[in-house]
């Protein structure tokens, strides 16, 4: 039925005109209209038969009881040593206890050394953990000897995470102590202090609802093992499950080391290790050796009436293996989408929150959408005006309302990592909303904000009585702000009286920076490729976060090696990304789509002579030519033996938007050290230029020794500056400053198109 039957055709049309102009001033249509179909549903899969008795669990048998020695100088604050100043002084470290110990006994090994002006029964050193003291040493130890001091820690104490805290109370008078920062008030813990852990492992039942334990234990204190079983044949699909797997791994162990390599055969498992078992019955016999939740018939797996599950249907399992003492994860099914199926389900977080139980059967895998490609976590946000609250902790929490309180209160970082193609422009301010409580010094107190250790701006605290929500703009210099910096905002408090001959009660002094506090970028996205000093972040790799638009090219038959710096690459790729899915493709060359090498960044794996793209080896710059020569411009040599690795960055000659990323060395030696590069910290963070050749000058080399590993970095490519962002439309881009005309300049705008449509009516009239 028609919506207006009684009107003439002359006031149907008028009231069109009227309505099409509403809907273009408002963007909302006046009339209601016919709800609009529901969107479609994926299909509902039919429920497969789940045997009726599932065989018990795989319990991973508990190994021997033992000791574990953790020393200081694992911790990055103690270094050399754990020093102490002042009157009072202290210092906090953290530990974990694994799942699955249980703590006989735990001692506090102390080796400390003071300063001999300290006096006797004035001076202590407490060590307290979590809150709680267990012991308190006085500082009386003749001068330059070396005190030792064994403490119990209650078992009951212990928690999986843990603070011990070392705090240091220190006089060199029987009286009172003139000068708090007198250079004699020292203490210090030398670096081989330690924990001495007497623990009883435990057995575990692995389940799918604590995933990813007991694959990897983020509480481990030693470095989590985990090794690949290899398929019969090395195809695309496994190459790009296994990939997305590992950068998920990458992802959890965050800043904790993890060893991974690939093993041919069960029985080549070590006990500390896990094993990952990922691919059909096929390309997995060695599944038939396992006691698995799914019966496996005639190299398929069967519900229970026997009846093959479909091959669209993923499979997830845990196992035990080397005697019930390893994990075993596989991941399986009846076809190569079943399988990719599950492993896509288990990198994507958000799902794996619906599993439980030793098995797991996925019938459907949601797709998550990807990220924008300047949506990082932990960066500056997306929009130009943002609060402090839009920002993180490193421990990736918003940050909130912070205090501090004291004369001598440290200061107050906030992460300020720009973006790796961020250019802030002059006009980037930050407006910091802070309090601060009374008995302040007006002449001496001060609140400063420095970026990177410099200052940018401060102003005095003048108000004896404190005040409540000032303001504090600062202009943001865009020059200096990189992906690693950090903004430090300080309380200098200075109290209006001090009492001398007594330790400082200073505690009512406090200062408080607010979650209102705001930001106001101009900041435009360019970039300079090739640049590996980008890539320390995973640029351009990692933008999205989900890795949707970078690709791996690998050999027709990778090698060990090959396979060993795919395994390294991808972890380091999802250290350096975090999102909610992991969409990182691999390629063979036989398989590597026209489309991919167009429109993706790629990495391309292999030694000289199995090189997959053999074209970027020969290109400008540095250059692998021949059996043994190398050429850099016009000069050419030929090193006898060539043993160093070759990490080098090229614009894609298939788009000038894309970048490739070569990984060779002359021979599978070369090779491996670009494994060492991938995979050591301190390596890793010295890579810049366009080119750098790595190698080991040692047999047994180790990387925090700088003369153990030689890296040359060389620049010769010439570099191409990118607009990453399309610009805003013009008239975003006059609205989004001037957002208070937006009103007259609508009602302008009505009355405009209203005079139009006037004037059309009276002319179609007349006609």
């Amino acid at each position: 039925m028609p919506l207006l039957p009684s009107l003439s055709a002359l006031a149907r049309r008028r009231l069109a005109l009227y309505l099409t102009t509403l809907l273009l001033i408002t963007g909302q249509p006046l009339l209601a209209q016919e709800a609009a179909p529901p969107a479609p549903q994926p299909p509902a899969l039919a429920e497969i038969t789940l045997p009726t008795s599932l065989p018990a669990a795989s319990v991973i048998a508990p190994g021997e009881p033992g000791q574990y020695v953790l020393e200081f100088n694992r911790s990055p604050v103690v270094g050399n040593r754990l020093r102490f100043s002042g009157i009072y002084d202290e210092q906090r470290l953290h530990f974990t206890r694994p799942r699955n110990w249980e703590a006989k006994s735990v001692k506090v090994l102390l080796r400390y050394r003071h300063s001999a002006a300290l006096y006797a029964t004035r001076s202590n050193l407490t060590v307290l953990i979590n809150g709680t003291s267990i012991g308190s040493l006085p500082l009386n130890q003749p001068m330059g000897e070396i005190g030792d001091a064994v403490l119990e820690v209650p078992t009951d104490l212990l928690q999986d995470d843990n603070e011990l805290v070392l705090a240091a109370l220190q006089n060199n008078s029987p009286t009172c102590t003139q000068d708090p920062f007198d250079p004699s008030l020292w203490t210090e813990v030398l670096p081989d202090s330690k924990l001495v852990f007497d623990y009883a492992p435990q057995a575990v039942t692995p389940d799918f609802s604590q995933f990813p334990y007991p694959l990897f234990d983020t509480l481990s204190l030693e470095t989590n093992q985990v090794a690949y079983l290899q398929p019969v044949t090395l195809n695309s699909p496994w190459l790009t499950a296994t990939a997305r797997l590992q950068t998920y791994l990458g992802r959890t162990a965050q800043y904790r080391s993890l060893d991974t390599r690939l093993v041919k055969t069960l029985t080549d498992l070590k006990a500390e290790e896990r094993l990952i078992v990922l691919g059909t019955p096929a390309q997995q016999p060695g599944l038939a050796d396992l006691t698995l939740p799914f019966a496996l018939e005639d190299g398929e797996f069967v519900d229970d009436t026997g009846k093959p599950l479909p091959a669209e249907s993923g499979l997830l399992m845990w196992a035990a293996a080397a005697d019930d003492r390893s994990p075993v994860l596989v991941i399986t099914g009846n076809g190569e989408t079943g399988v990719a199926k599950a492993l896509q389900y288990l990198v994507q977080p958000q799902e794996q929150q619906i599993a439980t139980g030793h098995g797991v059967v996925v019938n459907q895998a949601g797709e998550v959408p990807s990220p924008s490609p300047r949506q990082w976590p932990g960066y500056l946000p997306e929009e130009n005006d943002f609060l402090l609250t839009d920002l993180t902790s490193p421990i990736r929490q918003p940050l909130g309302e912070m205090t501090v309180r004291g004369s001598h209160a440290p200061a107050m970082e906030i992460a300020f990592k720009a973006l790796p193609d961020d250019r802030l422009l002059r006009g980037s301010k930050m407006r910091l909303s802070y309090s601060y409580g009374p008995q302040v010094n007006p002449l001496t107190s001060l609140v400063d904000v420095e970026l990177d250790g410099v200052s940018l701006k401060g102003e005095r605290l003048t108000e004896v009585k404190g005040a409540s929500h000032r303001t504090l703009e600062v202009d943001l210099p865009g020059d200096r702000v990189t992906p690693t910096s950090k903004l430090q905002v300080n309380f200098r408090l200075d109290p209006r009286e001090r009492r001398s001959c007594s330790r400082v009660t200073d505690q009512q002094l406090w200062g408080t920076i607010h979650s209102d506090t705001s930001f106001s970028l101009q900041r435009t996205a360019v970039t300079s490729l090739p640049d590996l000093d980008l890539l320390k972040t995973g640029y351009p790799f990692t933008a999205p976060q989900d890795l949707a638009t970078t690709a791996v090219v690998m050999p027709d038959a990778p090698t060990g090696t090959d396979m060993a710096v795919l395994l390294e690459l991808a972890e380091r790729l999802g250290r350096l990304s975090q999102a909610d899915s992991v969409q990182l493709a691999v390629y063979q060359p036989g398989d590597l789509p026209e489309e991919v090498r167009t429109d993706r960044h790629l990495v391309a794996i292999g030694v000289q002579s199995q090189f997959p793209i053999p074209e970027l080896l020969a290109a400008d710059g540095f250059a692998l030519r021949g059996r043994s020569t190398r050429q850099w411009g016009d000069t050419q040599v030929q090193p006898l033996p060539d043993g160093e690795g070759l990490m080098k960055s090229v614009i894609s000659p298939w788009n000038p938007q894309r970048v490739v990323l070569a990984l060779s060395g002359r021979d599978d030696r070369g090779l491996a050290q670009i494994t060492d590069l991938l995979h050591h910290d301190p390596l890793f963070y010295q890579i810049e230029g366009d080119t750098v050749l790595v190698s080991a000058q040692v047999p047994n080399p180790d990387p925090y020794t700088s003369a153990d590993y030689r890296l040359a970095t060389l620049r010769q490519s010439p570099q191409v500056q990118l607009a990453t962002t399309t610009p805003y439309p013009w008239l975003w881009q006059v609205t989004r400053h001037n957002w208070l005309l937006i009103v007259p300049a609508t009602v302008v705008l009505a009355l405009l198109l209203y005079g139009a449509a006037q004037a059309y009516l009276r002319r179609s009239a007349g006609e």
